[in-house]
């Protein structure tokens, strides 16, 4: 039964994506046909609207809604050019200094408001042209700030992180977005890598430093927004606040931030803002809801024990199970969204990793950090896009800067892989197992 289920939704999945039907109605449709063949008609509609409203029908899921509203209202908000400013002064002695200051501003905004495409959006948007004036070429500064933006998906707070705390069945979401902070610096750091020998090769001298007084300034002037950052995760760690309470604090302080202290925000524009929030949310809790139909079918028709047997049969080594692992996921990433990616592969592959010693931590981490690579491969990579978008520049001439990139970045997720010790230093530094 196993077997021929595992087909039926594989297959229904690949022709409605094909014929361009979003993925949560994707997954409604492949599972309730499952149903039907296991169960019956009489099953199906009954047995998917109760596992769909238990998917979503979690007090922590409050957190993603709220995360999504405060990034919304931090990227609306002006944080974006203070963080600039503060990642230019870091980054001013640095040959390619322009280009460093994208990765470090994008890995600041990107974990301020949980959004690679806003991070993307914005830097793009501001560094983009400076960078033109200043005489960087425009499809290389394209590929950093594509290559860089999904680093925010990593270094808390992460939604992403907080969805797979969920599907995996009670991981720590504070211990999560620790773990997280390393493997997303790294990213940044091995990106930064090929730039400073980018920069070296083609004479991109460093701007001029500027003067300890200004840096004070710049500094003190994005403290606020750097804040947040700690805050949250803060509180989650010191016990003060659950993830979810986290979220609701998080939207109160952007909110007096943006609109009080910075005074960037006016309040016929909170209409637009939570509108957007709402909708992006609503799209998310779908996705949750669709694939805990899906999960309760594979559950019931053993296919993640089929599929374990089946990776865990190919070698006894585990180096070579992991990276096959590794290549699935980056295959799966090039086609599906990060969200239901993480869905549909946390219950099949957690248990086969587990099986080889993986802790659910060490596995989430790894397995976020793949997933978010595919945002940025084509055909489907939505912070590809649109980075490429705001710089006005081609897809074909982006790629041959942005494979450099990618080497990088595939090199700290082996680390991430193979050495544990990147996901789960902070976290038993905090005290979590």
């Amino acid at each position: 039964m196993a077997l021929s289920a595992g087909l039926l939704i594989f297959v229904t999945i690949v022709v409605l994506l094909l014929l361009g039907i979003p993925i949560g109605i994707s997954l409604v449709v492949a599972s309730m046909l499952a149903i039907i063949q296991s169960l019956g008609v009489s099953a199906a509609i009954p047995a998917s609207a109760l596992k769909m409203f238990q998917g979503i029908n979690i007090f922590t899921l409050l957190a993603i809604p709220f995360f999504i509203l405060a990034g919304n209202i931090m990227g609306k908000g002006g944080i974006a050019v203070r963080l600039i400013n503060f990642a230019t002064a870091m980054t001013g002695r640095i040959p390619g200094s322009l280009a460093h200051t994208n990765v470090v501003a994008n890995m600041l905004f990107g974990s301020v408001s949980g959004s690679g495409t806003a991070a993307a959006s914005a830097m793009g948007t501001i560094i983009g042209p400076i960078q033109k004036k200043e005489g960087y070429d425009e499809d290389f500064s394209a590929a950093i700030n594509v290559a860089t933006a999904p680093t925010g998906l990593l270094i808390p707070p992460s939604t992403a992180l907080i969805t797979y705390a969920l599907v995996s069945g009670g991981t720590s979401v504070a211990a999560l977005f620790l773990g997280g902070v390393i493997p997303g610096i790294l990213w940044g750091l091995s990106c930064m890598v090929v730039i400073f020998f980018y920069a070296k090769k083609k004479g991109l001298v460093a701007k001029q430093s500027i003067t300890a007084k200004e840096f004070f300034k710049v500094m003190f002037d994005a403290i606020p927004s750097l804040l947040l950052i700690a805050i949250v995760i803060g509180g989650i760690v010191s016990g003060v606040f659950t993830a979810t309470e986290a979220s609701a604090i998080a939207v109160v302080y952007s909110l007096l931030l943006s609109m009080i202290f910075y005074k960037t925000i006016k309040m016929k524009e909170l209409y637009g803002i939570l509108l957007d929030s709402a909708k992006l949310s609503a799209i998310i809790m779908f996705l949750i809801g669709s694939s805990n139909i899906m999960a309760w079918v594979m559950s019931f028709t053993e296919i993640p024990s089929l599929i374990a047997n089946a990776i865990l049969g190919i070698s006894d080594n585990p180096f070579i199970i992991l990276l096959v692992i590794n290549l699935l996921l980056l295959f799966v990433g090039t086609f599906m969204d990060l969200t239901p990616a993480i869905l549909i592969f946390t219950p099949i592959l957690l248990p086969v990793c587990q099986a080889l010693g993986m802790t659910p931590l060490h596995f989430g981490i790894m397995l976020t950090f793949n997933l978010s690579i595919g945002t940025i491969t084509p055909p489907v990579g939505n912070i590809l896009f649109v980075g490429i978008k705001v710089a006005q520049r081609k897809l074909e001439n982006v790629m041959p800067h942005l494979f450099k990139l990618y080497i990088a970045i595939f090199v700290v997720l082996l680390l991430v892989t193979y050495v544990s010790w990147f996901s789960t230093f902070l976290p038993k530094l905090a005290g979590y197992s």
